[in-house]
């Protein structure tokens, strides 16, 4: 039997993937952080999903997941981790608390982190487990090349991630275990909605990046509308899963060629001025 375990099953990307690959025939364990959040799942799937509440944040959470999955396996080995938990909260780095900068990587970095050491057994670092090695997949983002104004938390964590698969990757093959990034562009998910909710309460309303934050906001959200739906990504999630001869990295992204291709291949400087541009930003004169 295919097993998963999925952190961050609770909206958007998690949630999605979790349930896609329950219709598919995969048995999923599905981190989610409240028992409404279980219950829900439970209630929408077609195929066996089992909740664990999972908050990657808390390692005696994470250890009692691995325990329990540890133990529906039997001695076999789990066949995926997808490493999705993650946050994002909207500021100018120069201003940000410090304590909100943190928590990126408290859930984005140390929790993906903790999870991946602790489901390594698992996924084949013990050599008493049966079966083929499983694999590790990142949920990562555009962010994770690309740095956005208004976004240093949380491209800074994605930017890790993407340095932390590959080391994975380059390690864990003695165990025969890959690691792979799947890095998405705009998703139809509630993190920008999350992102807007939690600057709510105006703190950079008098700053100096007041006009051009509302409108990075506003193209955030429309993107998280607009954007790929979230089983799209569940699809190529399984197919990082899945295939024989799997990229290191894949880009699901709307309008690749002015989301991805062209960005990414532009000089930093001139894509400094897109965003200036963009957001109405203008250098000061001396």
């Amino acid at each position: 039997m295919k097993t998963v375990v999925i952190t961050g099953a609770s909206t958007g990307i998690g949630e999605a993937t979790a349930l896609y690959l329950a219709k598919h025939g995969w048995c999923v364990y599905a981190g989610v952080r409240k028992q409404a959040d279980a219950d829900a799942l439970r209630a929408s799937s077609e195929g066996d999903i089992r909740p664990l509440i999972l908050d990657v944040t808390k390692q005696d959470q994470v250890d009692a997941a691995v325990r329990e999955v540890s133990a529906a396996l039997k001695g076999e080995t789990l066949t995926g981790l997808v490493n999705n938990a993650g946050i994002a909260n909207m500021g100018p780095l120069a201003i940000q608390p410090l304590d909100e900068f943190k928590a990126h990587f408290d859930v984005n970095v140390f929790g993906l982190l903790r999870a991946s050491q602790a489901f390594g057994p698992l996924l084949g670092m013990d050599p008493d487990r049966t079966g083929e090695p499983g694999r590790i997949i990142n949920i990562t983002s555009v962010g994770g090349r690309i740095s956005s104004p208004f976004l240093g938390a949380y491209t800074a964590t994605k930017h890790a991630v993407e340095a932390m698969t590959d080391s994975l990757r380059r390690e864990l093959v003695i165990f025969g275990i890959d690691a792979i990034a799947v890095g998405p562009g705009s998703v139809k998910t509630p993190i920008w909605d999350k992102a807007e909710e939690a600057n709510a309460d105006g703190a950079y309303a008098d700053s100096a990046w007041s006009s051009a934050l509302k409108e990075f906001e506003q193209v955030m959200l429309k993107g998280g509308r607009d954007g790929l739906p979230p089983e799209q990504i569940a699809k190529t999630i399984e197919i990082a899963l899945e295939d024989a001869t799997p990229r290191a990295r894949y880009a699901p992204v709307p309008n690749k060629l002015t989301n991805w291709y062209v960005p990414t291949l532009l000089p930093k400087r001139m894509l400094d001025g897109v965003f200036w541009k963009r957001f109405g930003m203008k250098k000061r004169g001396k």
